[in-house]
């Protein structure tokens, strides 16, 4: 082996090594798992007759310690990335976004030890955003584009040939339909992604390493179906494979909260491009992004359960979704922010891959699947493909494999977004 080659060898051991403890370093932290609440608050909520908020506060979460020390995990993080500026120098791109990485998961222990503060709602938005934030300086916030899809939502909502197919697929039934639909992507042979019931969780559905779990009493039609299959299969699971796969940057197997937006931006996307999307699915979308908001105005628990009670939901519906909102919180806290990525992520991806056509990169677009990307390392990311550091997406959505038609769609609405729409309504006054 010639001196260069051992070199090169060095420095991609230097880097797997790091990606290594990286990876590890983050496994007891369960975010979710830290802030949910549990089946006793629901029972005592509805005991009350859903009239007192729910009995959660400091001392609840201090009642269910964290699974990992935190003062010890956060030095972990430090060593790392100590040693990652120590190994590759503090200019190393790949380096920078491990070093990123540590800083992030320190920030996510610092507001998993403030559950039940202030500081958590705090730190929150500083991970996930938050509903008021604009994307530019004059431009609508997050909260103004929950509303604008309302009212779009609202302008449609009593037409009976949009009202949703009755749910009459069993868990058993939509597990057997969702396993034949993934088996034709990933490959039924390999059986690479597996689908089964599970009675121990919350949602309809839930996505793993490589698997997809189905609430056993959940029920579903079809268009719920091709929308689990489009989110959390070609999406989420598949990010996860590809990042899996990384010889050198193991650490694209796992995200941070950064790569959340990311993750849910693409997976709105998805729907949105291969038509899996519907009008009750973006209106619970919407109906999150306004009830964080809320929060953020100083809404209690018990003014946004009347909130989704006005939006047609049942009362155990309106319980869920409220909860998602003050988890990890307490009940006239501020809200934990992470519902916001799934819109705010959607109006990222999409911008980014407009700007990508207009400039001519394309080749930039399918590293979004590489891994659990976040949308500021994409730059580099091209760089270490182009390294050798990073292999491209094994697992690609067939919309991102042959970008012809997601051009062409994205040369149009560069165009379309110059037109006033208000100019349009006013000259098609007359014939709509």
């Amino acid at each position: 082996m010639s001196r260069r080659n051992k070199q090169k060898d060095d420095y991609q051991q230097i880097i797997r090594s790091l990606s290594d403890r990286l990876v590890e370093a983050q496994m007891p932290i369960r975010v979710l798992d830290a802030v949910k609440w549990d089946d006793e608050v629901r029972q005592r909520f509805f005991a009350a007759g859903c009239r007192k908020l729910p009995p959660v506060d400091r001392a609840y979460y201090e009642s269910r310690p964290l699974s990992f020390d935190p003062v010890a995990k956060k030095q972990e993080f430090q060593g790392i990335e100590r040693d990652i500026t120590r190994q590759l120098g503090q200019f190393s791109p790949v380096g920078q976004i491990m070093r990123r990485m540590c800083k992030e998961y320190r920030m996510v222990i610092r507001m998993l030890e403030a559950r039940g503060t202030a500081d958590f709602g705090l730190i929150s938005e500083e991970l996930y955003g938050a509903a008021s934030d604009a994307f530019h300086a004059g431009d609508p916030t997050l909260a103004d584009f929950g509303l604008m899809l309302s009212d779009y939502l609202n302008q449609i909502a009593d037409r009976g040939d949009l009202k949703d197919e009755p749910k009459t697929l069993n868990a058993s039934t939509a597990v057997q339909m969702l396993q034949e639909r993934l088996n034709r992507v990933f490959g039924e042979s390999e059986s690479t992604v597996r689908v089964f019931e599970s009675d121990g969780i919350v949602a309809d559905a839930a996505a793993g390493a490589d698997y997809i779990k189905i609430r056993s009493d959940a029920l579903f039609n079809e268009r719920d179906v091709r929308a689990l299959e489009v989110h959390e299969g070609l999406v989420h699971v598949a990010t996860t494979l590809n990042g899996l796969s990384q010889p050198i940057c193991t650490f694209l197997a796992k995200g941070p909260p950064s790569s959340t937006v990311t993750q849910e931006g693409l997976a709105i996307l998805m729907e949105v491009i291969a038509f899996a999307s519907y009008p009750s699915r973006l209106r619970k979308l919407t109906n999150r992004t306004r009830a964080i908001h809320m929060a953020e105005q100083g809404a209690n628990f018990l003014d946004i359960f009347e909130f989704f009670r006005d939006q047609g939901l049942s009362d155990e519906d309106s319980y869920t979704n409220v909860s998602r909102v003050f988890r990890g919180s307490r009940p006239d806290g501020m809200p934990f922010t992470k519902d916001l990525s799934y819109l705010r992520g959607f109006i990222l991806i999409y911008n980014y891959i407009q700007l990508a056509v207009r400039k001519g990169k394309l080749e930039q677009i399918p590293l979004l699947f590489c891994g659990k990307t976040t949308l500021e390392d994409m730059r580099t990311l091209r760089q270490l493909v182009d390294q050798g550091l990073v292999v491209p997406p094994k697992y690609l959505p067939e919309q991102f494999r042959d970008l012809n038609a997601l051009s062409a769609w994205m040369c149009f609405s560069n165009f379309l977004n110059h037109l006033s729409m208000e100019r349009i309504e006013a000259d098609y006054a007359n014939i709509l």
